[in-house]
């Protein structure tokens, strides 16, 4: 069974119910059942036309939940328009579904949790760690988000805002979690980009090619993670550097500076550095400066800290670490809600000669880990700090 090609059938799908007349939360759950239906039957009898049959057989299984809902009865008026079997439109609704769940009933964190969940295919735990929230939290979120858009007719679709906070936060999921979603999102992008001139589209599209142009120097044969100041350099791809930069230069060159091409400006210097020792780490906190100044996030405020420690030295970026700590309504170490919080700490006392504090935080940061190869990274950090001590 080819999990990959019903995950990137599924929005081109939801999409064809929603203009059918299916309201979203039902379509959803008449694609679901297409899919669990796809894997029972698929392996001993494949269809020529996956897309088709998918649509046929969701398309049913809302006919059945419509006649089953007595408070949906008109709905059965429907029956006649059941598309017959054969080959479906060769359209790719991807982003316009995108568009669709950035309802303006929804608030814009709502509308990009529904859409992570609904098209994005994230799971909730998944979504819940980009938020930064309990996983329950977001669980009701997502439900809440449903019964808003049940029955509401998507003529009005969302802002590009909201869409730019699914593709990002989709993008960051396939680039370092548990699901390959990074190249859809850069399609997807560039299908805005292509039809959108807006500088933060732009700037999106710059950042992702950027992060993905070192996507295969990241892991080893193994598997473990190799830290970016590790990374064979010559195994990044240059084209998509150069693409990136110059996409970025543009957008900048519009004076409308928003965040994503602030990101990707401080991906920019890391691509142009033809070694770690050779990074501006001063342009770099000057950038983190101004994304602070954009989003007033705690993790831009984390990685600044980092960065204030390679181009000031590791007690400079610990004091930075310790005023965020400072600003943070949870205490610093095990109790803060920061992802990498320990991690970063551990990299600066480190540096800072500090080893036990080092293991020990590498140690902490492995609990919390989010993916499996991050969590053996920061143990055998963990492992080789200990091994130092003891000798």
């Amino acid at each position: 069974m080819d999990e990959a090609l019903l995950r990137s059938l599924t929005p081109s799908v939801l999409a064809i119910l929603v203009r059918r007349g299916a309201d979203f939360a039902a379509g959803e759950d008449a694609v679901q059942d297409a899919l669990v239906e796809a894997v029972r039957v698929w392996p001993a009898d494949p269809p020529r036309d996956p897309k088709g049959w998918l649509v046929t057989v969701a398309w049913r299984r809302f006919l059945d939940a419509t006649r089953a809902d007595a408070a949906r009865r008109r709905r059965e008026d429907l029956v006649d328009e059941e598309p017959t079997p054969g080959p479906a439109p060769a359209v790719d609704d991807t982003l316009q579904l995108y568009f669709l769940c950035a309802h303006p009933s929804l608030t814009p964190s709502s509308a990009v949790a529904l859409t992570l969940r609904a098209v994005g295919g994230l799971t909730t735990r998944q979504i819940a760690q980009a938020y930064l929230v309990p996983e329950a939290t977001m669980a009701q979120r997502i439900s809440r988000a449903k019964r808003t858009v049940s029955g509401v007719q998507f003529d009005q679709p969302g802002d590009v805002d909201t869409v730019l906070r699914v593709l990002y936060l989709v993008f960051n999921e396939g680039y370092s979690g548990d699901v390959d979603l990074a190249v859809e999102a850069i399609r997807l992008t560039r299908q805005l980009a292509a039809a959108i001139d807006h500088p933060e589209v732009a700037g999106l599209l710059a950042l992702m090619l950027l992060h993905h142009a070192r996507r295969a120097a990241r892991t080893a044969p193994d598997g473990s993670l190799v830290p970016l100041a590790e990374q064979d350099r010559g195994r990044w791809d240059t084209e998509s550097i150069a693409e990136g930069v110059e996409i970025l230069q543009a957008a900048l060159a519009r004076d409308r500076l928003g965040e994503f091409q602030a990101q990707a400006a401080i991906a920019a210097l890391h691509a142009d550095a033809p070694t770690a020792e050779e990074t501006d780490w001063v342009q770099i906190v000057e950038w983190y400066d101004e994304l602070a100044r954009l989003t007033d996030s705690p993790v831009v405020r984390l990685n600044r800290a980092v960065a204030v420690g390679e181009a000031d030295g590791p007690r400079a970026g610990l004091a930075a670490l310790a005023a965020l700590d400072d600003s943070s309504p949870s205490s610093p170490g095990r109790g803060s809600p920061i992802p990498r919080h320990a991690a970063v700490a551990a990299y600066l006392h480190e540096r800072d000669g500090d080893l036990a504090a080092a293991a020990r935080l590498y140690a902490e940061a492995a609990e919390k880990a989010p993916n499996l190869a991050e969590r053996d990274h920061l143990t055998r950090q963990a492992a080789r700090l200990n091994a130092r001590r003891s000798r």
